[in-house]
């Protein structure tokens, strides 16, 4: 080799470890698209998908986030790909500095039926310590948000379906009406998890085929076991928050949960001195105001929080359980119901329906009930019966028998044969359970650990369904991300939660 030469290969030799050297230090991300510092704001270019600014949220309540945003439209039937193709709304928030990952941490949204967009911006904070670090994908699960949303009827034509003569035969026509209604643009048997897996493959591949970090919430924990089993190849990491077992059908122990839950609470009320006192025997409560409703449903007049306008509104005995039900999703929410229901008992039932939409919201404004239905019809209502002790239950049959009713009627797939099987291998995951989760109980968690060498279950005192945003949990959700170590996390900070003091009327508790 030449003098000449020599020198040529060591200049090169010396641009190579400099390249080197400063990718590493920088996490390899100059212009990396990613992170919130890079160049080209208003566009940006992930794989072959071309994002533009957006606003995503659309909670009343709730205001809007800056993000980016893309569509990608894919089969409605994957075995008929040359047929029609649906289009899915993709969001993606940058990560906060230079340093960005190369894992995207992914949000898949509850329900089902909540679309991941719309729904994001109210628990934004509990992302906050990951997005120092990295991006954060959205995705709206077909039938929802801004994915060939399947929903139709209003609200106001359930309210009327409830004094129908014929109540089971309001509710068929109304699904019928539905799934005509639909058939343009929808055929509802692909709109099930499975199907909503492939998509999520689909749009990890037109990204570049990035690794995910799959953070589920509520239903959002099946499709995140289900992505899972199907493409373990993918997954670096899965954060399970109120998690349901791949193997159980969902509403197939609603009211027993509900029942032992509300049950609870209200002994705890009677061991408070000040709650017994002013309350007495809550669940006594509950079942006068259950008896006064089924005889005589009760129709007022509300002022919306929002919009203001007065607005009638029916409270009949179905409803009140699925306001019980509500309330019991979130600790201060159940702290409310010895208060509204002694306010209910004595015919005033206004705190009881305000307090609920300024407190839990209106479910049936974000959740796409066709989605739910398409879900529920081919993964679970062949799995679920009638169950005579829960008759007498604050919530009893009456969801399973609605989807016994109005499944023969709405379109849907079938489940895989494997759907059931337990998560395994030898992904990191942690599970977060609630005390008193009157939905998905600690011991669904428990279960789905055991089959997890690297698995962890958090059990979280006082606190109810949800806990993304729970006291530290932002933190240590982050810190697992990051570490890939469940069994090492440090949860001492969330030693602190307690239960939350009942309510002793609309002001709070007592001082």
């Amino acid at each position: 080799m030449t003098p000449k030469l020599r020198r040529i290969v060591i200049v090169l030799l010396l641009l190579a470890v400099s390249w080197a050297w400063t990718q590493r230090h920088s996490g390899g991300n100059a212009g990396n698209p990613l992170t919130a510092t890079a160049a080209a704001p208003d566009q940006m270019q992930l794989g072959s998908l071309h994002f533009k600014p957006c606003a995503i949220g659309k909670r009343a309540g709730t205001p809007t986030l800056p993000a980016y945003c893309t569509s990608l439209a894919v089969p409605e039937n994957r075995t008929e790909p040359s047929g029609r193709r649906i289009v899915l709304k993709i969001a993606v928030l940058r990560a906060e500095t230079e340093q960005a990952e190369a894992d995207l941490v992914v949000f898949l949204d509850g329900g089902p039926g909540g679309a991941a967009t719309e729904d994001y911006p109210a628990i934004a904070g509990a992302f906050e310590p990951l997005r120092k670090r990295h991006a954060v994908l959205l995705i709206d699960q077909r039938g929802t948000g801004g994915s060939n949303a399947l929903d139709c009827g209003t609200a106001d034509d359930a309210d009327a379906e409830m004094h129908h003569s014929d109540v089971r035969g309001a509710m068929l026509q109304r699904v019928r009406d539905c799934v005509a209604m639909l058939a343009p643009r929808a055929a509802p048997q692909f709109y099930a998890t499975s199907d909503a897996v492939e998509d999520l493959e689909t749009v990890r591949r037109a990204l570049g085929s990035p690794p995910l970090d799959l953070i589920g919430v509520s239903y959002g924990t099946r499709m995140a076991q289900q992505y899972a089993r199907r493409y373990p190849q993918a997954v670096r990491a899965i954060v399970l928050d109120s998690a349901v077992p791949n193997g159980l059908a969902l509403g197939a122990e609603h009211a027993r949960n509900l029942e032992t839950e509300i049950r609870g609470l209200f002994a705890r009320c009677r061991a408070d001195r000040s709650c017994g006192e002013r309350f007495g025997d809550s669940y006594q409560t509950l079942q006068r105001v259950r008896a006064r409703l089924r005889a005589q449903p009760q129709r007022l007049e509300l002022r919306n929080p929002y919009t203001f306008r007065i607005e009638p509104r029916t409270i009949t005995v179905e409803v009140l359980a699925g306001l019980v039900r509500l309330y019991a999703y979130s600790p201060y929410t159940a702290a409310l119901l010895p208060y509204v229901l002694k306010e209910a008992d004595a015919g005033h039932y206004a705190p009881l329906l305000g307090q609920a939409q300024v407190a839990i919201g209106d479910v049936e404004e974000h959740l796409s009930g066709g989605m739910g239905l398409s879900v529920a019809c081919a993964e679970d209502a062949d799995r679920l019966q009638v169950n005579r002790d829960d008759a007498d239950s604050v919530l009893g049959n009456s969801l399973i028998e609605q989807l016994l009713t109005v499944c023969p009627v709405w379109p849907h797939g079938a489940r895989p044969a494997d759907f059931g099987a337990p998560l395994r291998g030898a992904v990191p995951v942690l599970v977060l359970a609630g005390e008193h989760d009157p939905v998905t109980p600690s011991r669904y968690g428990q279960s789905i650990v055991r089959t997890l060498p690297r698995g962890r279950l958090l059990l979280v005192t006082g606190q109810g369904h949800g806990l993304l945003s729970v006291g530290c949990m932002p933190r240590l959700v982050s810190e697992f991300i990051r570490t890939l170590d469940a069994a090492s996390l440090n949860t001492h900070c969330l030693d602190v939660l307690a239960q939350t003091p009942p309510f002793m009327d609309a002001n709070g508790a007592q001082p």
